[in-house]
């Protein structure tokens, strides 16, 4: 029986560990011993992880990588805290040099440079250790392996970050695994050189789980709304545009459209400013922020519409379990969107802008035919993929 190694922040709410959760409940134990490590053991997830899975215990010093600087440096890690706040100084001064949009990718990737030296390796031998999440410096660097497998979930010609300094961490790999085809060429077209490593795993759904999940009971506001009523499931935070969404409801307001409400069910860093945002545009009883939920499906089923306003992904899980649900779905047109949804078949397609958002959502509220075709659609597609681990499995032998 190999062995295994998959690491892994933690468990919190959110779709890429919601992804693994799918993974790690439809793999095959019989062949595969598997060893889950995840830095910190906390996340309303936690409990979902499946009992073939054998935990590793927590390393303090990895920790450390889902708490502040200040709670790293309360917890007597004084050097991980201190290459903490120099990669903190470091990526602002050269984010404001170089005018990034976002240099949290730029600093995450000084800490776990700077911090290397002070954290330990694992000192178990495995056949193959696959890291689910950037940047993978842990498997690259300190886990014995003989083969080496990275998960790539982000759409990378969007994001900051020192090619070289990454160059030296992905040719430690021998496979490099993206969630689509979109994903993996936008990853080319960064770091061109690694294309015999790149392959293709999609994220493995589960639709009779998602469904059944759909029907538990929960409190849940929507039911009692009679507006037409716009879901979101995404974090908040830059990336998933949520603030752009706050301001093309303004926009549809100011239009007339009263009859509008949007509930977003997540949580994350902008949840202040989003909140202030909500504030500022007298949106309080019609831009509604439900907080973190673990079972987020039964928010989903009481959709008219479903809406991703991400300024960019790699694939969004949760737009699959909204056409799962047979929900009518619009995505802005981020870099990935085309290979998410058929554009007019199965979801619909939207200039990514606050204006666009604004004019796909009065498309398809005022266009029910439109919005009947794509719930028919997805009704007769079949979202299973649980064939992609297949994949997996033959780079695993």
């Amino acid at each position: 029986m190999k062995k295994i190694m998959i690491a892994s922040f933690d468990m919190e709410v959110g779709g890429v560990e919601r992804s693994l959760i799918s993974m790690l409940n439809n793999f095959d134990y019989g062949s595969y011993a598997v060893d889950l490590m995840l830095y910190r053991h906390r996340g309303d997830f936690l409990d979902l992880v499946s009992h073939n899975v054998n935990l590793l215990d927590e390393i303090p010093q990895y920790t450390t990588y889902r708490k502040s600087i200040g709670e790293t440096i309360k917890d007597k890690q004084f050097r991980i805290g201190l290459s903490r706040l120099i990669s903190k100084i470091n990526a602002e001064l050269i984010g404001k040099i170089k005018r990034m949009e976002e240099p949290g990718y730029y600093q995450m990737q000084l800490m776990w440079k700077y911090a290397l030296p002070f954290l330990p390796k694992v000192g178990k031998q495995y056949d193959v250790a696959i890291s689910y999440l950037w940047p993978h410096y842990f498997i690259a660097e300190k886990v014995n392996a003989k083969k080496k497998i990275a998960w790539i979930h982000t759409d990378f010609s969007t994001v900051e970050t020192d090619i070289q300094l990454d160059l030296k961490m992905w040719r430690k790999f021998n496979y490099i695994v993206a969630v689509s085809e979109a994903c993996k060429t936008a990853f080319l077209n960064k770091y061109g050189e690694l294309e015999n490593q790149v392959i293709v795993i999609e994220n493995i759904t589960s639709p009779d789980f998602i469904r059944e999940m759909a029907n538990e009971k929960v409190d849940n506001p929507m039911m009692k709304d009679n507006r037409f009523k716009i879901v979101t499931v995404a974090r908040l935070s830059h990336a998933k545009g949520i603030d752009n969404a706050v301001k093309a409801l303004k926009v549809l307001k100011e239009k007339g459209y009263h009859d509008l409400t949007w509930y977003v069910v997540g949580y994350g860093g902008d949840e202040g400013l989003i909140k202030d945002l909500i504030k500022e545009s007298n949106l309080e009883d019609s831009f509604i922020l439900l907080g973190k939920k673990t079972n987020p499906y039964p928010y989903m089923k009481e959709a008219d519409l479903y809406v991703q306003p991400s300024r960019y992904e790699g694939k969004a899980v949760t737009v699959g379990e909204a056409q799962i649900l047979t929900k009518p779905v619009m995505i802005t047109n981020y870099t990935t969107a085309k290979s998410q949804v058929k554009d007019g078949f199965d979801g619909y397609i939207t200039e990514l802008s606050i204006q666009g958002i604004a004019d796909g959502i009065e498309k398809l509220y005022k266009d029910s035919k439109l919005r009947n075709n794509l719930v028919e659609n997805c009704k007769y597609t079949s979202f299973s993929n649980k064939s992609e681990l297949k994949k997996l499995y033959n780079i695993l032998s």
